[in-house]
């Protein structure tokens, strides 16, 4: 993949897909037309940049994803951490529990994600 970074728009087109396909381009066309108020040549002129961009392929009038929506959400976070922390999760957590308080089920959740990393 090599930008993941998504405008407005294309992350909207991206959920339809992920939502939805793999699925005839025909398809995606009137999906496109009935949820964003698309014309044909804005959804095909979309998914062209997101084939570029590496995340989706239309071959034989048919879309897929080449990366599923989970991966590359975490490719996503993964590229942010890098740029705006230097690469650094734990000064990311730190930044983001400065400014919201952390629940005690999200303490849990972040804990397991720590035990099941060093049990690796």
């Amino acid at each position: 993949m090599k930008d993941c970074r998504l405008t407005e728009a294309e992350t909207k087109f991206a959920e339809i897909i992920w939502a939805n396909g793999p699925l005839k381009s025909s398809e995606l066309v009137r999906l496109c037309e009935g949820s964003l108020n698309w014309k044909k040549s804005t959804t095909y002129t979309m998914l062209k940049r997101l084939e570029d961009k590496g995340i989706f392929q239309n071959e034989n009038g048919l879309v897929r994803s080449l990366i599923g929506k989970e991966d590359f959400y975490a490719e996503q976070s993964k590229q942010f951490v890098a740029e705006t922390f230097e690469g650094s999760l734990p000064r990311f957590v730190a930044a983001f529990a400065r400014r919201k308080k952390l629940s005690e089920k999200e303490i849990d959740e972040l804990q397991k994600l720590i035990d099941e990393h060093r049990g690796e």
